[in-house]
């Protein structure tokens, strides 16, 4: 089983950017897909992308796509959720998590990290 640790949050203006970073520990990284998911205050956890454990399929939540890219270098056993043009309600806490199995883990995850916050001010 892997451990996840999220780093790069933090506090940007609305039209920013932030990248989020997600580490592995573990030697079997490359056998799981890893999702993005966030939690804003009041309301229940949601799915934000989610990426193969090749990186070659990827898929996100309509409010994000054009704006939001999920990548991975296995190499660094990290996954990347690159933000731009961010908006007052993408503030959430965003977790990193991790499932062996790509085409649910929109719906379930294995593991999980510990989250990092982002606030968007306006």
């Amino acid at each position: 089983q892997v451990q996840l640790v999220e780093s790069g949050g933090g506090l940007v203006q609305a039209g920013g950017s932030l990248r989020l970073s997600c580490v592995a520990s573990g030697r079997t990284f490359m056998s799981y897909a890893i999702g993005w998911f966030r939690q804003a205050p009041g309301k229940e956890r949601e799915f934000v992308a989610a990426i193969s454990w090749s990186g070659g399929s990827t898929y996100y939540r309509d409010s994000v796509k054009g704006r939001f890219t999920i990548s991975r270098d296995n190499a660094k056993n990290t996954v990347y959720l690159q933000m731009n043009t961010l908006k007052l309600e993408d503030t959430a806490v965003y977790y990193c998590a991790a499932d062996r199995n790509y085409d649910r883990i929109s719906k379930r995850a294995e593991t999980w990290g510990q989250g990092t916050q982002v606030n968007v001010s306006s």
